[in-house]
């Protein structure tokens, strides 16, 4: 185990110049990946998306509203709640003591607003670091951790808005000196301020049928520095997620919900790095892609695939997902994640269930990737959320 997980942190560290590499793709595409410090920020923190394909812009609100769409916490059910998840990291790979660990709670201030927190906090073990002889330069612990407090209010009975501001932290080397390829640089841990921006709205269709629809900006802030080196910063995983929902109330014992959710990465998409003979084009193209602004690159994210417009919709990411609640005490999930094999390749199927009784909730989710390629830390994992939830007293409309 610890000799994998040094390649891990190389890997991690060396993202960036991982996702510039042009190499031939399936049918003749070219793999172009978008890489960006801190993708954990994107990684479902709670087993209930995750059982249904990591779809939730505009699932029914939950104490895990402030990830898929902090406008949700506006219509939550209840008056104060907590819930905890635990995420085994990487277990294919046998390495026991890397994990993801979340920790949220919400109040709700009235009927028509609430305020909600979360602690996200990813630990990378215990890892003895080694120089190119092999010859050790002390014990590593690595981490990265991101800190959020978020407010939301509903404009009418239908329709709300979120808004939060997020502080994060990534500590990859302890501030060890890395080789850069040329030499030893030294890091420092990474940190930025960050802010999300969401929008919710759900109306019945009728006594028994509900519809609900989310558009969530999340990860909006400046670029992670890892080392003095301020001429190549990482881009915060930006993201735009929108979604719907469909809820049936069959009867008082079954309910039934389908879900869909598109994502779009809002970073530059990294440029052809196509060299001449001095590789002169490769470095101009570089340098220009790291001194892309934040808004700037988010907007050009939108255009700037080097494929064309059949390149941008590549980009996009497709998650599907179903719900089934017996008596609103167990509940059953599956889904679907779909991510082009050009743009990363993960693809694969999850499960779930739940079990709620009076003010507990206890959720699972497992992962399974339904193609050869498709590489994720949380292969055949399974993940539990806690959830504690008090004093409900349907301050919501129903239908």
């Amino acid at each position: 185990m610890k000799s994998i997980k040094p390649i891990i942190i190389a890997t991690l560290l060396a993202l960036p110049g991982i996702a510039m590499a042009q190499l031939p793709g399936l049918t003749g595409q070219t793999k172009n990946y978008i890489s960006t410090g801190m993708p954990i920020l994107l990684i479902a923190p709670d087993a209930i998306s995750a059982g249904m394909g990591d779809a939730g812009a505009a699932s029914t609100p939950d104490i895990y509203s402030a990830h898929w769409n902090n406008a949700k916490y506006a219509f939550i059910d209840g008056d104060i709640g907590v819930g905890t998840t635990y995420t085994p990291w990487l277990r294919n790979l046998k390495v026991s003591d890397m994990n993801l660990l979340y920790l949220g709670g919400f109040n709700r201030i009235n009927s028509r607003s609430a305020v909600g927190a979360s602690l996200t906090y990813f630990s990378l073990g215990e890892i003895q670091g080694t120089d190119a002889d092999g010859n050790t330069r002390g014990t590593m612990n690595p981490n990265e951790f991101a800190v959020d407090v978020t407010y939301a209010m509903k404009l009418n009975n239908q329709l709300s808005l979120g808004a939060t501001g997020r502080f994060v932290n990534s500590d990859l080397t302890n501030g060890q000196q890395i080789s850069d390829g040329s030499g030893y640089v030294t890091t420092k841990p990474a940190t930025s301020i960050a802010a999300d921006l969401g929008l919710y709205w759900q109306s019945p269709i009728d006594k028994s049928q509900e519809i609900a629809f989310g558009a969530f900006f999340s990860n909006l802030g400046a670029k992670l520095s890892y080392s003095d080196d301020d001429t190549k910063k990482e881009f915060l995983p930006a993201n735009l997620r929108i979604g719907g929902r469909y809820t049936n109330h069959i009867n008082e014992s079954n309910d039934i919900s389908l879900l869909f959710d598109i994502n779009k990465l809002l970073v530059p998409t990294p440029p052809v790095t196509v060299g001449d003979s001095t590789y002169s084009k490769y470095y101009r193209n570089m340098t220009e892609y790291y001194n892309t602004g934040v808004v700037r690159g988010a907007i050009q994210s939108f255009y700037d695939a080097p494929g064309g417009f059949s390149e941008e919709l590549r980009e996009l990411q497709f998650s599907v997902g179903g719900e089934y609640w017996y008596k609103q005490t167990l509940a059953a999930r599956a889904g679907y994640f779909f991510e082009h094999a050009t743009k990363g390749g993960r693809q694969y199927l999850t499960f779930g269930f739940g079990l709620k009784y009076n003010i507990v909730q206890f959720d699972v989710a497992y992962l399974v990737p339904t193609t050869s390629f498709s590489s994720n830390p949380l292969s055949n994992t399974i993940r539990i959320s806690l959830i504690f939830n008090f004093k409900s007293k349907q301050n919501n409309p129903t239908i």
